[in-house]
């Protein structure tokens, strides 16, 4: 992913597909094929289809999703707080218009209702037509909710409404002056944590600490401002060109608070099974920080 503010560069004519991940460094995917690629109402779009990633999308230029790694991402954004919570039946996605994040949500048993809410319908499409392994149907699983519009009003409305989660998403794209922008202000945060219900939690990306320290702070920051207990946890990501922070907020849960032990039963206990990343071990180690990270969120 990169940062909003950088110009979308055309696209590209060769069979060499360039992500600069800022402008001073990037990686390259040779042997790329572009599958389709066009403008929404609201950013351009690409597919591409690669020797290394598999099939992944783009939007204004930046890498959102693919195949061969997504499950790093979507496994730990979905499963750190919905294997604390002891029985999640209602969860909000705002974003997630790949259906990785509904995908993950679905394997857990007392699960009644997942309310996607996506800005782009084209996304949507865009996976419905390309991504298949990263969505595997879960559109069209009837526990689904997609709802097409503004995540921002979605919410509000869900507070006005009295309604409430046990889990909310924020599977978005980078922070910025782009539509997501106020999705990671604080006023929006703090309706979120309105309709967390009892031991609900909320899980969102950070960014790359190596080369967007400020954003990960100061995100970190503005979640400390609204929740009480905000617990950030990294990994390594090939597809974001390093190592990757997300984080979970709540008023009552600590993940990692849970042992390795005890997230495992929790797997066993509610059959889930084929998690290709995420186990009670990864869950724990996720956690600690090396030092330049303690600092930096200190």
């Amino acid at each position: 992913m990169k940062d909003d503010e950088r110009p979308v560069e055309p696209l590209p004519t060769s069979d060499t597909l360039i992500e600069e991940l800022d402008p001073h460094h990037g990686f390259f995917c040779r042997g790329a094929r572009l599958l389709e690629a066009g403008r929404s109402r609201y950013q351009r779009y690409e597919v591409w289809d690669t020797p290394t990633f598999g099939r992944l999308f783009r939007l204004d230029g930046s890498l959102m999703s693919a195949e061969r790694d997504e499950f790093v991402y979507h496994e730990n954004l979905v499963h750190v707080p919905a294997l604390c919570h002891p029985a999640p039946r209602r969860a909000l996605v705002v974003g997630g218009g790949d259906g990785g994040s509904a995908r993950e949500l679905l394997r857990h048993p007392d699960i009644e209702r997942v309310v996607v809410v996506e800005l782009d319908e084209q996304v949507v499409e865009l996976a419905r037509r390309h991504l298949g392994a990263i969505h595997q149907g879960a559109f069209d699983d009837p526990r689904t909710e997609l709802h097409i519009g503004d995540g921002l009003d979605y919410v509000r409305g869900a507070v006005a409404a009295g309604e409430v989660f046990d889990l909310i998403v924020l599977d978005l794209t980078e922070p910025g002056e782009g539509p997501a922008a106020a999705l990671y202000r604080e006023p929006f945060l703090a309706d979120c944590r309105t309709l967390l219900h009892g031991e609900g939690a909320l899980t969102l990306h950070l960014g790359a600490p190596w080369r967007q320290a400020e954003q990960v702070r100061a995100l970190v920051q503005r979640l400390r401002t609204v929740f009480a207990i905000v617990r950030p946890y990294f990994m390594f990501i090939p597809l974001y060109g390093g190592l990757w922070g997300l984080a979970c907020a709540s008023e009552r849960v600590d993940p990692q608070a849970r042992s390795a032990s005890a997230i495992d039963a929790e797997l066993v206990r509610r059959g889930i099974a084929g998690l290709r990343y995420y186990n009670g071990e990864v869950h724990a180690g996720q956690f600690a920080q090396p030092n330049f990270l303690r600092e930096l969120l200190a």
